[in-house]
């Protein structure tokens, strides 16, 4: 992808070395950098760059998006199908797919509602819980048959991608 930075008039080269729950490692024109997420709430990012604290505003596009980090812009253009190289970077657990018992948001937000309560029935594709995410709902759906046995967050609480919402048994 290519980053240009504030006043910045020079596009920069960047690349997603390894993902690893929150911890990514990126190379910014041969520099390798490493990232903690801290924080992901709607359009707002806290998280740590080489030891040093930052905040990020988003507003994305189709191929474009624009950070306001800590009140300087930077505009990214990334490859249109980043998502999806991305999504097969990652093992099947760190996707949140598989026929475990663990159910796992695909996407970082609020929880706005919990549909079910422990020890339901649930049928594959039911909604599990909702979160609120820029702006939007989406629903945190079972990937399989089974029981409710456990939910692991509370309403309003904040969830990472992957992080386990609920468990069937």
């Amino acid at each position: 992808m290519e980053i240009r930075i504030g006043g910045v008039k020079e596009l920069q080269n960047a690349d997603v070395v390894q993902t690893a729950g929150r911890d990514i490692i990126v190379k910014i024109d041969g520099n390798s950098h490493h990232v903690t997420l801290l924080k992901i709430t709607g359009n707002e990012i806290e998280f740590i760059l080489d030891s040093k604290y930052h905040r990020a505003i988003i507003q994305s596009g189709t191929h474009e998006t624009k950070l306001l980090i800590d009140d300087h812009p930077i505009t990214l253009k990334s490859h249109p199908n980043l998502q999806e190289i991305l999504k097969r970077s990652l093992s099947t657990e760190e996707r949140g797919e598989g026929g475990d018992k663990d159910i796992k948001s695909q996407i970082p937000g609020r929880v706005v509602n919990i549909m079910v309560e422990p020890g339901s029935p649930v049928k594959k594709g039911d909604p599990i819980i909702v979160l609120e995410s820029m702006k939007m709902q989406v629903a945190v759906k079972s990937h399989r048959d089974g029981n409710v046995k456990q939910i692991k967050v509370n309403k309003g609480a904040t969830v990472a991608r992957y992080d386990i919402v609920a468990i069937l048994d």
